[in-house]
């Protein structure tokens, strides 16, 4: 039997999502790196799935920290990187049934940018808003739609321009150090080497961890539903980003007049090709007949996507404990609109670098502050 040829790079990525292409085209500035998709075509799971939206106020200190950091990026990306605008003005509508006043009113006194508007106000931006639903309101100006699919082509684009090499149907199997390399060997048989290798594999980042021979961190992928509905005769382009402050449903305009869904279920869930299940897709349904004068007639498309979450719903970017190893998981819901400034940081940890004012964040995201509560 002839020996497994290995290719030898300065850094491997496993993982083609936004987190995987995130990191490899920052850290292919510098460096000749491998990313490795285990499907056929890059952001298969979460990130194709994803209907993500730029949000100041979601999530923990980091994201916030993260999502504040990216806007510029976001805004003004570098020449070339995309056709289309990644950002478009959005706006998002919290509305608090009697029994969430309580949680409008912490959100009211903790996040930047919201004020309350009256339930008259909100009727009129939102004209199918059932007289009655929302007891009171607020409006969040700031929230922006993310184009998805060009921010990720873009990143898959720069890491192409910079001589990166995308390894698709490459699922890594077993993993080692040897002679100070990190070895992934793929299920091609190909067998890539590097000093340096990040596990940006979102729900299966436990998996690659375990691989590797590490203690995984805890990940917990949960299953998010969404639909997209005819609202007509609604005309709902011009709509917000709306739901309940409590976070029992959403929903926000689409193309062609469209209306996405969710019921905003958090469903425990093992890594997978995540379906909808009828339950939730009816729960979505009857949550929006509450809130909304909308006759579902027919529901026209259903998915549903997985959001890993560590134990403390914050990321995991930043060294394991074995030298040469990073992680970038753990991103929950919030991988898309922290992305540009999710990878300057995680290639400024494997550079070396000062990481700049995001150094605030790193004990909220250093990977191993699980060790000692995770066996």
């Amino acid at each position: 039997m002839r020996p497994m040829q290995t290719e030898t790079f300065e850094a491997l990525v496993i993982g083609a999502g936004m987190a995987g292409a995130t990191a490899a085209a920052h850290l292919a500035a510098s460096r000749r790196v491998a990313l490795l998709e285990a499907e056929e075509s890059a952001g298969y799971h979460a990130t194709g799935r994803s209907a993500a939206l730029w949000e100041p106020n979601a999530g923990n200190a980091d994201t916030r920290a993260l999502t504040r950091a990216a806007r510029g990026f976001l805004e003004a990306p570098p020449p070339g990187f995309s056709a289309v605008p990644l950002l478009r003005p959005r706006g998002a509508l919290h509305l608090a049934p009697e029994g969430q006043l309580p949680a409008l009113e912490k959100a009211l006194a903790g996040w930047t940018g919201l004020r309350p508007i009256a339930p008259g106000a909100a009727r009129a931006m939102v004209p199918a808003l059932r007289p009655g639903y929302a007891a009171a309101a607020a409006w969040e100006p700031e929230v922006m739609d993310i184009d998805v699919a060009a921010l990720h082509q873009g990143f898959l684009g720069q890491f192409r321009r910079a001589g990166g090499a995308l390894a698709l149907r490459h699922r890594a199997g077993r993993i080692w150090k040897q002679a100070g390399l990190w070895r992934a060997e793929t299920s091609t048989g190909a067998v890539l080497a590097a000093p340096v290798l990040v596990n940006a594999a979102g729900a299966w980042g436990d998996a690659v961890a375990r691989a590797a021979g590490l203690r995984p961190l805890g990940l917990r992928p949960l299953r998010r539903t969404a639909l997209i509905i005819d609202p007509a005769p609604w005309p709902v382009a011009d709509w917000p980003l709306l739901g309940d402050i409590g976070g029992s449903w959403y929903a926000r305009p689409e193309a062609r007049g469209r209306l996405m869904l969710s019921p905003a279920d958090e469903t425990d869930c093992e890594p997978c090709d995540a379906r909808p299940e009828e339950l939730d897709i009816a729960i979505a349904v009857d949550r929006l007949a509450g809130a909304l004068d909308v006759a579902v007639r027919r529901v026209e498309h259903a998915w549903a996507g997985l959001r890993s979450f560590l134990p403390d719903r914050s990321m995991a970017i930043g060294p394991a404990e074995e030298a040469g190893f990073f992680h970038m998981v753990g991103q929950g819901g919030y991988g898309i609109q922290t992305a540009p400034a999710q990878g300057a940081l995680l290639a400024a940890l494997v550079n070396g670098e000062e990481p700049g004012p995001l150094a605030a964040i790193l004990p909220l995201v250093d990977p191993r502050r699980f060790h000692e509560v995770i066996a």
